[in-house]
């Protein structure tokens, strides 16, 4: 299992997408991981043929545990590059001499390393067994006591199918009662109701959004930005720029901008509430929200301040493709200190987002429509945008969260046909 992120040291197979016996080639998708962070997709380390699957789907593994073999080479040799793997089982019936005789010198790196025995679980100080957020997820939907659980996994970890089959084992073993009533917060399906069961990354997601809302006091505001000049620049530039770097320039990098110049003026927006202090961010790494067909992600581009409008424009086209290509890293998703969400390309005009936990804001722009507007003492049509703002009111009141606003807003406003994009 490889190391999928600085700070993530396990991850639950969703999917193999191989099978033992089928060719697999360096670089290609070989399985599918989650993570409490990220879904993603491993690369194959090696080209050769799958031989043996030791980790199964809905198992949860520590990083670098055995998950597979694969035979390397085209002669057929004994030529095995564990990814990484436990020592085979000993029960051959006839051995090769070489796999027989002791570990030679002169290939040391081939020898795997035997699999020791299961052990108990993992033990923290305090007494406390080490389970997986995916484990401890199953436990709780299920109502299974996790220290009566015996783990199969590696190092006598607990899996989810440990969970399942205890859970199995305990309705078998307990005498049917008739079931209760429902209650009102419960509603049982109904004959033709269709029950979906909840990804990972959508039940994480249902508990970041409940921490937030529990743990940090919401306050909205939102302003109406006239996006005229923003909108000639982006028509004046936007064919040269399709032709230069082979993707569509879009609003959501000038609203990156204006943000950032309004986070430099505002240094407290981009902060953290920590309880007895807050802690000011030096660096502006920006959240953006990418939808995809089932859910949404909120990969962080870092030092954002540093780019121009097209450097921003080429690293949201990154980060959406590779979001949309199961190719983000955990660490894609972490440390962002302020997001940006753009649901008006979706036509809204309202938006009160919530906002991710250790952040003290999160800003939406809207759909730019046309509206008329008085200017100079006539009627003209405008294409107009809302922005709106969602702050932490423990970090900002209603005061400081209109002039980050404010900045944000005369930003765009003060765009030109001249503005220039690189």
């Amino acid at each position: 299992m490889p190391q999928l992120g600085e700070s993530v040291h396990e991850g639950t197979i969703s999917r193999w997408l191989v099978k033992p016996g089928d060719k697999v080639t360096e670089f290609e998708p070989l399985l599918e991981v989650d993570t409490d962070k990220v879904s993603a997709e491993v690369p194959s380390p090696v080209s050769g043929i799958l031989r043996e699957i030791i980790a199964k789907e809905g198992e949860t593994v520590q990083a670098g545990a055995e998950i597979a073999v694969v035979e390397v080479g085209a002669d057929g040799e004994k030529a095995a590059e564990q990814v990484p793997a436990p020592e085979p089982a000993a029960a051959s019936p006839a051995p090769k001499p070489a796999a027989a005789a002791p570990a030679p010198a002169a290939r040391p790196a081939l020898q795997p390393v035997p699999t020791p025995p299961p052990a108990p679980a993992p033990v923290l100080d305090g007494g406390e067994h080490r389970y997986s957020p995916a484990v401890q997820m199953q436990a709780s939907e299920l109502g299974v006591d996790l220290s009566k659980v015996p783990g199969t996994g590696i190092g006598g970890r607990v899996t989810k199918k440990d969970v399942e089959q205890f859970a199995a084992a305990a309705r078998t073993a307990t005498p049917t009662k008739p079931p209760a009533a429902p209650t009102t917060a419960t509603a049982a399906p109904l004959e033709g109701d269709q029950v979906v069961q909840l990804t990972r990354v959508r039940r994480l997601i249902a508990e970041n959004m409940v921490r937030s809302k529990s743990t940090i006091p919401h306050a909205w505001q939102t302003q109406e930005a006239d996006m005229s000049g923003v909108v000639a620049n982006r028509n004046t530039n936007k064919a040269a720029f399709q032709k230069q770097e082979g993707f569509s320039l879009t609003y959501l990098p000038y609203v990156m901008a204006a943000t950032l110049s309004a986070l430099r003026e505002h240094p407290e927006v981009n902060s953290t509430f920590n309880e007895t202090e807050l802690i000011i961010h030096r660096d502006i790494n920006l959240g953006i929200s990418v939808g995809l067909e089932d859910t949404l992600v909120v990969p962080v581009i870092r030092r954002a301040d540093g780019l121009s409008i097209a450097g921003l424009a080429r690293a949201v086209n990154d980060v959406a493709t590779r979001a949309r290509n199961k190719q983000l890293k955990a660490d894609d998703l972490s440390g962002g200190t302020f997001t940006v969400n753009n649901s008006g390309t979706f036509g809204t005009l309202f938006s009160y987002s919530v906002i991710n936990p250790g952040q003290a804001g999160i800003l939406t722009m809207e759909a730019i429509v046309d509206r008329p507007m008085a200017v100079n003492g006539m009627i003209g049509i405008k294409p107009m945008m809302y922005l709106c703002f969602s702050f932490d009111h423990r970090v900002l009141d209603g005061l400081k969260a209109a002039r980050f606003l404010t900045s944000c807003r005369k930003w765009l406003e003060a765009v030109t046909v001249e503005t220039p994009i690189y």
